[in-house]
């Protein structure tokens, strides 16, 4: 059974970092990419960042480069979203997601940010960014 746990949510002031973490089993790691996406209230779920374990690119959307770094450590099966200089906008419920990876990699990533390729979600985790 695949599964994806997120943790490292929680309330920080503007300007602030925080990590998260995605948790994942049930799959073989290095042949999934994996993406965070995040849903603020009254808003469509975004694609954030993602990583693909089997070619090890990145992609970022246009508001978090330069600050969010996404990394992953297959020994520990998790994929890391270190956010920096965090701003209010940021405030969301962030998950992440998982899909196989080939896919991913023979469309150059075009296609990474779009929620309907991944099969597999997790609950979420709450980020909350203060003024």
């Amino acid at each position: 059974e695949v599964q994806l746990v997120e943790s490292g949510g929680g309330l920080v002031q503007a300007g602030g970092s925080l990590r998260l973490s995605c948790a994942a089993s049930g799959f073989i790691f290095d042949d999934y990419a994996v993406a965070w996406f995040r849903q603020a209230p009254g808003k469509e779920r975004e694609g954030v960042s993602c990583i693909n374990n089997y070619d090890g690119k990145t992609f970022y959307t246009d508001s978090v480069k330069g600050r969010f770094t996404v990394s992953s450590d297959n020994a520990k099966n998790t994929v890391y979203l270190q956010m920096n200089t965090l701003k209010p906008e940021d405030t969301a419920i962030y998950y992440c997601a998982a899909r196989h990876s080939l896919g991913l990699h023979y469309d150059n990533g075009s296609g990474w940010h779009r929620s309907f390729e991944y099969g597999n979600w997790g609950q979420g985790t709450q980020v909350t960014v203060s003024s």
